[in-house]
């Protein structure tokens, strides 16, 4: 039974890291002593490391960091959860997939293990990277990525300011795009919201909602609280 925690992003102006989310996230996490922190998406993994360590061992949890090896394999195979952090898309896809960390880690979260992320580490979390507002940094050996939710995610997403004179295109715009060649539906998450997903359930948490995209339909809001359980099946 999958149990997801799909955060939009980790930090919000004036305030401290996760702390939006830090209640959700305890309350999914349980019982688990330790998480798995997924640090490829930034290049200092180190320090990645180091800060997501102090803040969730003031949440009274310890953390391990992932290696991009054979022993990352070993170590997905017995964590307790794991959270993939944010940063650049395509590099932490790329490092994934030389690793061969991508089907264990999908094999766990598929069968209960809780998932939590944040911006990349929720477009992971999709059957693609499609929808990602990242650059192409690296190359990965393609596009799919986890699959454990039947639907793309776009994080931090924008709503279009109607007093701007930008020329450039919307995210909304963007995600058209998207659905001009694929068919399968987007959820714009906005920052402070999340995704939480339990089993054949899923609805949004926090506090801004989401965008629902579909091709060749109006967008769609859901406010907080609202279900994604159509978006399941």
């Amino acid at each position: 039974m999958r149990r997801l925690m799909l955060l939009s992003n980790s930090t919000n102006h004036g305030e401290r890291y996760l702390a939006h989310a830090a209640d959700e996230m305890l309350a999914l996490l349980g019982s688990a002593a330790r998480i798995l922190f997924v640090p490829f998406a930034l290049y200092d993994r180190a320090a990645y490391t180091a800060k997501f360590r102090t803040r969730l061992e003031e949440l009274g949890c310890g953390v391990d960091e992932l290696a991009a090896d054979a022993t990352g394999r070993r170590q997905i195979e017995t964590a307790e959860a794991v959270f993939v952090g944010g940063g650049n898309t395509f590099r932490l896809l790329k490092t994934m997939q030389e690793a061969g960390l991508l089907q264990p880690l999908r094999a766990r979260a598929l069968a209960g293990m809780p998932y939590l992320g944040a911006s990349a580490g929720i477009n992971l979390a999709g059957p693609t990277i499609r929808t990602t507002n990242d650059m192409p940094i690296v190359e990965p050996q393609g596009f799919d990525a986890l699959g454990l939710v039947p639907f793309q995610i776009n994080p931090h997403y924008l709503d279009a300011d109607p007093g701007s004179t930008h020329m450039g295109e919307t995210r909304a715009e963007r995600l058209a795009e998207f659905h001009e060649e694929n068919a399968t539906p987007v959820v714009g998450l906005r920052e402070r919201a999340w995704i939480r997903i339990e089993g054949p359930r899923g609805w949004l948490g926090g506090e801004r909602g989401a965008c629902i995209f579909r091709r060749g339909a109006a967008p769609e809001e859901r406010a907080t609280g609202a279900t994604l359980d159509d978006l399941l099946v």
